[in-house]
């Protein structure tokens, strides 16, 4: 008798397990779970900060540095200048070995490596990765590396959600919905800008907005700011950015445009440089030991340190002192070339840290010299050159990472002042259309591009709605004329064919697909009524331009799948989903073809076409070959193929409109068309009746596959 026999107890789930299947499968077990994110994240965000801080003055002797010029640390005063040089050299000493031997992800702006574990790692991050890029990144900012906080705190909030994820064992897709979690309440904490993390989570780090994720980002984001508030206070992050400046001339908004571009070159000028360091990094460094390259680059980074010392750490103080108005023009250009130069080497030595706050640097400075030749210029009219400085933050960092969303809300919640809204929404568009018209890779995407990943191609599930019927469909060498006003009478095909190429094995009123509609779409039709392709008509349904089948359709999926997106995705048919049932679509009508008969000819032993090239067969008039059966394989209607015994032709013959007439004749009213050529918009939500002989058929077998259509249907990524 086995264990489950009669009469046995039922085996008891621990609460232990109950609660991890809970955990994992209910939408409140995820939200709970973004809410313990948001928590951990929120109080990782605090220690990293004051741990930047603590080791910002145990070199200095402050808590913020650089802003003060040229003062040495009041810790090391016999150093002198020197302690400029000196001190990323000891700083590399100490967290280049430790990357190196524990973490080495953990190098870098940490960006791209959340963005990578998301997109094909499952949201997987190593749990050592959260301390290591912690007391790494600390270390390099605190010991001069010109770098930004937000990177780490990505890095560490994520790593902290994954490891909580993998440690209930959460599916993939909701992992990376925690991991997003973890990065937009990392965020949110360091900014005190809740809004702005819910952005960054979805914009930059999942790349998908669904409800249930939206929900979970929001959630973490919340908890996080409200737990960074207790012991940071809840004031706006840039608490020095002035206040009550605005664009009183709707004329100054042009300015703002030409700003907007300015800021995107510099933005792309500033990941040209960034990438062109590391590589020459790399060529200078080769084959030595990774371990020692911080210490050894941290040399050159301190000369640097040394002439503009305002470079050193983040640079927030440095960014009020701008604003205030305490820098010359041509002092604020330098900041800007110096601040590019700055961090792209320590990233190239081998750095730990950030690219966000060095943007709104660049941003800040040459913001604010553009305002200052705008006022020299306009006078009073231009506006106050501190808005100028905000609106090119945004601008900045809009065209490096290519993120709108994101960079409209972290200028506006970091400077606490929502009357930049529309200056900033202007500067940070144009800055993303002029990024997208110039290069492909962002700051973050192009480091996994060059490890060979593209996360912007164009996801699998995606391909359906890219491409249209006339992606995939083969063209007929000439159009062929839809007559008006003809019904579909399933006539008998013409006798005589087997002194052509072979007896009539098939016939049947064909059906049609339009070269607009989306190939989902297509897909059901071919489903239903397809088995050997379907004619493909113009937008208007007077023309018959091609044949599209299976084989085309997914030879064209691959195209699109292996083409980068820049290249291949010319529009998103949005509006053929836009259904408040998506099942509607299933329930489409077919669209008859008038005045047309598929006939399916059989080349057997001995038939005249055995043996010919399909355009040396002498096909009767108002014939057009559509595909070609070889086996269990359809093949285009190529005019050199050469048909085997046993081939089969798919034909698309036209009807005689004259004898038609004669038979039956024609209401304006009758048939499936009502006397006009068949037209069934794509993008129609409202079934319509089915139409022609084929009606009953039609139904049935639409029935019959719906079950199998709901199982493929390719939904947007939202929802889920």
């Amino acid at each position: 008798m086995t264990a489950g026999a009669a009469g046995s107890p039922p085996v008891s789930v621990p609460w232990t397990g109950r609660a991890g299947a809970w955990l994992r499968g209910a939408r409140g077990g995820l939200f709970v779970l973004a809410l313990l994110v948001g928590g951990g994240s929120g109080l990782g965000a605090v220690a990293f900060r004051y741990l930047v801080y603590f080791f910002t003055w145990l070199a200095t002797g402050h808590v913020a540095f650089g802003q003060q010029g040229h003062i040495g640390s009041s810790h090391l005063p016999w150093l002198g200048l020197a302690f400029f040089v000196v001190i990323p050299v000891a700083g590399g000493l100490i967290y280049g070995p430790l990357i190196n031997r524990y973490a080495r992800e953990a190098r870098g702006h940490g960006v791209p490596e959340v963005m990578i574990a998301v997109a094909d790692n499952g949201g997987r991050i190593r749990p050592q990765v959260s301390a290591v890029k912690a007391i790494a990144s600390a270390l390099c900012i605190g010991t001069g590396g010109s770098v930004g906080r937000e990177g780490p705190i990505v890095q560490i909030g994520s790593a902290l959600a994954s490891s909580l994820g993998q440690a209930v064992r959460m599916p993939e897709n909701r992992l990376r919905i925690l991991v997003a979690c973890g990065a937009g309440g990392g965020i949110a904490a360091t900014f005190n800008a809740p809004i702005t993390g819910v952005f960054f989570g979805l914009e930059l780090i999942l790349r998908e907005f669904s409800v249930e994720a939206l929900f979970s980002v929001v959630l973490s984001a919340m908890v996080a700011d409200v737990i960074a508030e207790q012991f940071l206070g809840s004031g706006a992050f840039l608490s020095g950015f002035p206040r009550g400046i605005a664009l009183h001339h709707i004329g100054s908004y042009l300015l703002v445009a030409l700003l907007a571009v300015t800021a995107a070159l510099l933005g792309l000028a500033f990941t040209k440089v960034l990438y062109k360091t590391e590589d020459l990094c790399d060529r200078i460094w080769k084959h030595r030991p990774e371990w020692a390259r911080p210490a050894v680059g941290g040399i050159v980074l301190g000369l640097l340190l040394l002439a503009l010392p305002q470079l050193y750490g983040v640079g927030y103080p440095v960014i009020y002192k701008a604003m205030a108005g305490d820098y010359v023009l041509w002092f604020l250009l330098v900041l800007a070339a110096g601040k590019m130069i700055a961090t792209s080497l320590t990233i190239g030595i081998g750095g730990s840290g950030g690219v966000f706050a060095p943007s709104l640097f660049i941003g800040a400075t040459s913001g604010m010299a553009f305002g200052e030749v705008a006022g020299h210029l306009l006078g009073p009219a231009a506006g106050p050159p501190a808005l100028y400085a905000a609106v090119a933050m945004g601008a900045v960092f809009a065209a490096a990472a290519r993120a709108p969303l994101t960079s409209l809300a972290s200028v506006v919640e970091m400077t606490g002042d929502y009357t930049l809204t529309l200056p900033v929404m202007l500067a940070v568009a144009i800055a993303t259309a002029v990024s997208r018209g110039l290069s492909y890779g962002t700051i973050y995407t192009t480091k996994l591009l060059r490890r060979g990943t593209d996360i912007d191609r164009p996801a699998p599930e995606h391909a359906f709605q890219d491409l249209k019927v006339a992606d995939a469909m083969h063209p007929f060498p000439a159009p062929l004329a839809v007559p008006p006003g003809l019904r579909d009478e399933g006539r008998q095909p013409a006798r005589g064919w087997a002194s052509v190429a072979g007896p009539v094995t098939y016939q049947r009123a064909p059906q049609a697909v339009f070269a607009g509609e989306s190939l989902a779409q297509a897909l059901r039709q071919l489903l239903v009524y397809g088995r050997d392709g379907l004619p493909v008509l113009s937008a208007d349904g007077r023309q018959v331009q091609g044949w599209v089948t299976n084989n085309r359709v997914l030879q064209a999926i691959a195209r699109q799948i292996h083409t980068s997106q820049a290249q291949a995705t010319q529009a998103q048919l949005a509006a053929d989903w836009a259904l408040p049932d998506p099942n509607t679509a299933l329930r489409e009508p077919p669209t008859p073809l008038p005045g047309y008969q598929m006939l399916e000819i059989s080349v057997e032993e001995g038939s005249p076409a055995a043996g010919a090239t399909l355009n040396a067969i002498a096909w009767p008039p108002g014939t057009t070959p559509a595909a070609i059966l070889h086996g269990r394989t359809i093949r285009d209607p190529d005019p050199g193929v050469t048909l085997a015994p046993g081939d089969r032709v798919i034909l698309l013959v036209s009807e005689s409109p004259a004898e038609e007439a004669a038979e039956s004749p024609v209401s304006p009213t009758d048939g499936a068309v009502g006397g006009q050529p068949p037209h069934r918009p794509p993008q129609s939500a409202e079934p319509q009746s089915p139409a022609g002989p084929r009606q009953e058929e039609a139904a049935t077998d639409g029935r019959a596959v719906q079950a199998a259509h709901q199982q493929n249907d390719h939904r947007r990524p939202m929802s889920q």
